[in-house]
């Protein structure tokens, strides 16, 4: 079981990890050898609370397939346990940032004085223009 919150935690078979060829550095290694990490999480399986669950969709946004499966790739370093290691982080920091329930907008208004401002320069620049349009008289 991996920890994320003192509340959530995953199981590790719901994880799956399949390893590619990576792109990136490695020089003549990373024509060899598969070091790039994909880490796949099925998320309607996972035992995630259902608020959590929608908020992990939609912060993950294209990296969620229609089947609900969470796709991580990792190929930042040369090899393949750092990838990994890469992997589960982002994973884990994904699901914290779900957790947390987003704060509610407080409805604010705006100051008097402000308003008052705003309609005073609306109405100088409004005589300004009158001005424009009047012949003048010499």
């Amino acid at each position: 079981m991996i920890r994320v919150t003192p509340t959530i935690s995953i199981d590790e078979s719901d994880l799956e990890l399949s390893f590619v060829r990576s792109s990136g550095p490695g020089g003549q290694n990373v024509n060899k050898v598969a070091t790039a990490v994909q880490l796949r999480f099925n998320i309607r399986a996972a035992m995630l609370p259902i608020d959590v669950r929608a908020r992990l969709v939609a912060r993950a946004g294209r990296r969620v397939t229609r089947e609900g499966v969470l796709v991580i790739s990792a190929r930042r370093f040369r090899t393949q346990e750092r990838n990994r290691a890469d992997a589960l982080e982002r994973l884990v920091e994904m699901i914290r940032a779900a957790a947390r329930p987003p704060v509610p907008r407080r409805k604010t208004r705006k100051p008097r004085a402000a308003v008052e401002r705003r309609v005073d320069t609306k109405r100088r620049r409004a005589s300004t223009k009158r001005l424009r349009g009047r012949p003048r008289e010499d």
